[in-house]
């Protein structure tokens, strides 16, 4: 299983630096880069990460107002990491329940050190890796890793398997959408994909392909963009590592 997080640096260099570094982990994945701490907010509401990583640069008060934010809006809160050219906001931090604090620049060994204690103390339990889809007195488990997507009409939702089979639940796709592992991605009003089987993004036609023995395309809209450049920098960073 992997962990996603978010940067929040305005820093060019600094915000570099610390993505090629975090491109070593196999189970980090990027969910959004921003520069502020107004759009840093927004995009963690969004993607709840499993952990934030905040330059605080000048504006580290303006970094703790936003965590105290979070507060009033998340039950719980990703692990956040704060880093600066010194020891500035080190107190504040501790305060306000960082879970490390970083000297400027970057270096591999603090990193490391981070993401080692990231997996010991919350480790990534497995997915459960079948849904039940339930009608009255009957009771149907389906391996989640042989679903290649789920398309709505009305309330009824079908699922489309690997085997060729099609089977339907008499409930809306949004009902499926949280229940799902992490693995799919919903890139349409009336589509849920797996990530497993996605062979092409094509941003040109609006078309995610899945391979399973044959192709087979299917739509994404502007509405669920961002989930589809969220599925391609998965993608993109499993096969980078793949070709390493």
């Amino acid at each position: 299983m992997e962990y996603t997080y978010n940067i929040i640096d305005s820093d060019a260099s600094s915000k570099l630096q610390l993505q090629l570094y975090l491109e070593e982990y196999d189970d980090l994945v990027c969910a959004e880069v921003d520069t502020n701490a107004s759009a840093g907010l927004n995009s963690i509401l969004k993607y709840n990460p499993d952990l934030v990583l905040i330059n605080l640069g000048e504006d580290g008060m303006d970094y703790f107002q936003m965590v105290t934010e979070l507060n009033q809006y998340m039950q719980t809160l990703p692990l956040i990491v704060g880093y600066a050219k010194t020891k500035k906001y080190a107190y504040n931090a501790i305060k306000s329940g960082f879970f490390d604090y970083w000297i400027l620049p970057h270096n591999e060994f603090d990193i490391r050190k981070t993401i080692l204690r990231l997996r010991k103390l919350h480790p990534k339990q497995d997915t459960p890796s079948t849904i039940c889809l339930k009608s009255y007195k009957d009771y149907r488990y389906l391996d989640t890793n042989n679903i290649l997507y789920l398309k709505s009409d009305n309330n009824t939702t079908d699922f489309f398997m690997k085997d060729g089979s099609v089977i339907s639940a008499f409930k809306t796709l949004k009902s499926f959408e949280e229940k799902l592992p992490k693995d799919f991605i919903r890139v349409h009003q009336s589509y849920i994909i797996n990530s497993r089987y996605v062979s092409r993004i094509n941003y040109g036609k609006s078309i995610c392909s899945l391979n399973h023995g044959k192709e087979e395309d299917l739509p994404f809209s502007k509405t669920y963009k961002d989930k589809v450049d969220q599925l391609k920098q998965m993608l993109s960073k499993t096969a980078t590592k793949a070709l390493n």
